[in-house]
């Protein structure tokens, strides 16, 4: 008799989403080793918030961290993907956790020698410039690599994690929606899809 973990693992799935186990190792991996700071929050941003790379990279520190030096619980965009009717303006909440990282890396950052005034960068690379959404895609790439990751992700994939977990944490589109900051519902659905954890438990519930 095969074991229903077989059936379950050839049963292949449409997905965009890292695994449980691919999140922990790479927030793990980024977060022990000297010097990776900056990529550890990068990705702990695009998990715990859902911004795309090219939103990323344009934060200034001044968008999250206020006049009286302290974290902000709400983001409001400058830079962000638009589309007709939407509002000119886009805002994204931070958790307690991430607003807790964000306060250690704004030290580090002091610590460092980088500036922290309102209007410079929040990311940047070695010659103190901001980051490119080039040098973001390579950096993630380097990182899954270190991670032991058995197949390799585009950025996105951060994105779509996030908006994934929403999901299926609140099973509730219309939260999702807003997580994602998406005009149409219909486009937020891609993230109700089902993984194979899901399909295993649903296999197991069924009557046979």
């Amino acid at each position: 008799m095969i074991p229903m973990s077989s059936y379950v693992a050839n049963f292949a799935l449409p997905t965009k989403s890292l695994s449980e186990a691919e999140q922990s190792a790479l927030l793990t991996v980024t977060g022990q080793r000297r010097g990776a700071f900056r990529d550890h929050m990068i990705f702990s941003f695009a998990l715990g918030t859902g911004l795309r790379e090219h939103e990323l990279v344009a934060l200034d520190v001044g968008d999250v961290v206020d006049e009286a030096g302290r974290v902000r619980r709400r983001i409001c965009l400058r830079t962000f993907k638009r589309a007709s009717k939407q509002p000119a303006a886009q805002e994204v909440l931070l958790s307690e956790s991430l607003r807790v990282k964000a306060r250690k890396f704004i030290d580090w950052k002091r610590r460092s020698g980088q500036s922290v005034e309102p209007t410079a960068p929040l990311f940047v690379g070695r010659s103190t410039t901001r980051l490119s959404t080039r040098q973001v895609r390579h950096m993630f790439r380097v990182w899954q690599q270190r991670a032991g990751f058995d197949k390799l992700y585009t950025f996105h994939a951060l994105r779509h994690t996030g908006c994934t977990a929403i999901y299926r944490s609140t099973k509730d589109i219309l939260i999702t929606q807003s997580f994602a900051r998406h005009k149409d519902i219909r486009t937020t659905m891609r993230y109700a899809h089902p993984d194979e954890a899901d399909l295993l438990r649903a296999i197991q519930g069924l009557r046979c």
